[in-house]
């Protein structure tokens, strides 16, 4: 029965993890969570969430970071089915001095006579 795949191999099954090479994404979140049972609905959904890897819950900072072969708007979506409020993360950017506008004074002018 076998001897059909020394002839043809093209008919050999092929790995779908070795046909298409997986993107892994990291998408980082901001969900307002309040107690462990918010975390716990966060985990539930993302447990059940197709190609992720792996997750990381901050309750302090509500923030969820999450690893895997998956869409970051896939990621948004999933979690914003906890009825959580949920955001991407903002990237941190370094704070920019704030500038005051210059105060423009107007003195009179002193007129000095020079003898």
């Amino acid at each position: 029965m076998a001897s059909y795949r020394l002839f043809f191999p093209f008919l050999l099954p092929i790995s779908p993890l070795l046909s298409f090479p997986s993107i892994l994404h990291t998408v980082v979140l901001k969900v307002g969570m309040s107690c462990q049972g918010c975390v716990g609905a966060v985990k539930r959904v993302l447990g059940k969430m197709e190609g992720v890897e792996s997750y990381d819950i901050d309750l302090q900072e509500q923030k969820v970071t999450v690893k895997g072969n998956v869409q970051p708007e896939a990621v948004l979506q999933t979690v914003s089915k906890t009825g959580k409020k949920t955001e991407f993360w903002e990237a941190e950017a370094p704070a920019a001095p704030e500038t005051k506008p210059a105060e423009t004074v107007s003195e009179p002018a002193e007129t000095v006579a020079v003898a």
